[in-house]
């Protein structure tokens, strides 16, 4: 079932972050994602949708005075637009209610204690695109080489969004369908080194490959008996991960000939493997683990583990959820994972709406955190340049991030 936007699949919550939930979903503007104020106050569209001021001003033709929803493209009319006093009312209660020392740091969990606080080389949110209606439900993300330009597959009729690194939609391609070229249930997506488009179809339990502009290569089905994760490694091979089997394979392609020349299983012995990361620095690669029936309380949150293989697939060294969250005092949830430019791996915590960077330390890995703010529901991300590219399930979006603000994806 699709969410609406700025929705969140979290679990209960405490007072404080219920508090958070609120101030992040309902009273923040889904464009901007700037806070409703004085000058930003939050404007009823006639479609039901929910913009600040500025951003109506901003979308809306001056001379018309009409401007497309950014969620559900219905043409509205400036003139028709009003005030959302309860949104107005809600946020003057909070305010009056919740004096601001005691507002918890992002991240916060009842018995576990605060997360660490957001250092000085914490990242900020310089861009934002896509939204309800350009994306649906997106799953996975991905780019082409270093240019900044990004791939995401999500659940709209053309599986497959193209976006420039200034969040301009190119194009789509990957119809819905069981058909040749098309794609059923999307779920990942990779980048060849030669620019090649890899896409897990769950509905057909099949990688699809494609041209960077949508032509249909070929369709590698055997060995996968439910493809999920996706990427591609520096030998310019692609690894899948399989749910249903447990395995890690490694599969090399003759896009030039639309041939899969040949395939093998790297990795036997995982428990409902998802997530695949490569690392083109090191040539490690990282799957992240569902582990079946297991959960930890409070919170009951699905355990997840991550695996970490050199480049001959060895491993490295693995670590779980519930292990750093008693060594760092912050309950986690491993959603997706991730190389930056330095080889250390990156998660994304669809929990605390996070993102933290496994550093290496004389003791082995430890949390830190790069991403605090504007996040809903990180499903996906990737490291491109100086930036790091996060798809947000929670609102629909590609969310871009770097230490300086005016910085973007391509630079």
């Amino acid at each position: 079932m699709a969410l609406s936007p700025g929705s969140s699949s979290r679990g209960s919550l405490n007072p404080k972050g219920l508090v958070r939930e609120i101030e992040i979903n309902v009273l923040e503007c889904k464009v901007c994602f700037e806070k409703f104020s004085t000058q930003r106050k939050p404007q009823n569209l006639s479609c039901g949708h929910v913009l600040c001021l500025e951003c109506i001003r901003t979308l809306s033709h001056p001379l018309l005075r009409k401007l497309e929803c950014p969620f559900c493209r219905q043409l509205c009319s400036v003139d028709s637009t009003s005030h959302c006093q309860a949104l107005s009312d809600l946020q003057e209660l909070l305010l009056n209610r919740t004096p601001p020392s005691s507002t918890p740091p992002h991240g916060e969990n009842a018995g576990l204690g605060p997360a660490p606080s957001l250092t000085s080389t914490a990242l900020h949110l310089c861009t934002a695109f896509g939204g309800w209606g350009t994306l649906i439900n997106p799953t996975g993300i991905a780019a082409l080489g270093s240019s900044g330009t990004l791939v995401v597959v999500h659940d709209g009729d053309e599986r497959v969004a193209v976006f420039s690194p200034q969040g301009r939609k190119l194009q789509s391609f990957g119809r819905r369908g069981q058909g040749s070229g098309e794609i059923c249930f999307p779920v990942d997506v990779a980048v060849t080194r030669c620019g090649h488009v890899a896409v897990t179809d769950a509905g057909d339990k099949a990688v699809k490959v494609f041209t960077s502009r949508g032509s249909h290569v070929l369709t590698v089905t055997d060995p996968l008996r439910m493809p999920w994760g996706v990427d591609a490694n520096r030998r310019g091979h692609i690894l899948v991960s399989d749910i249903q089997v447990g395995t890690l394979t490694e599969v090399k392609l003759d896009c030039a000939h639309g041939l899969a020349l040949e395939h093998r299983t790297v990795v036997t012995d995982l428990q409902r493997p998802k997530a695949v990361a490569c690392c083109h620095v090191t040539g490690s690669t990282a799957v992240m683990e569902h582990l079946p029936g297991e959960t930890h309380s409070p919170g009951r949150q699905q355990l997840t583990r991550l695996r970490v293989f050199t480049e001959d697939f060895h491993l490295l060294y693995q670590l779980d959820s519930f292990s750093l969250s008693l060594l760092n005092s912050v309950r986690i949830n491993m959603s997706g994972v991730a190389f930056d430019t330095d080889g250390d791996v990156i998660v994304s915590d669809s929990s605390q709406g996070m993102i933290w960077s496994l550093r290496k330390r004389q003791n082995g890995p430890a949390l830190t955190p790069l991403v605090g703010d504007h996040l809903i529901h990180p499903v996906g991300l990737v490291s491109l340049n100086n930036s790091i590219v996060i798809l947000d399930s929670g609102d629909h979006t590609v969310k871009v991030y770097s230490a300086k603000a005016d910085a973007g994806p391509g630079m």
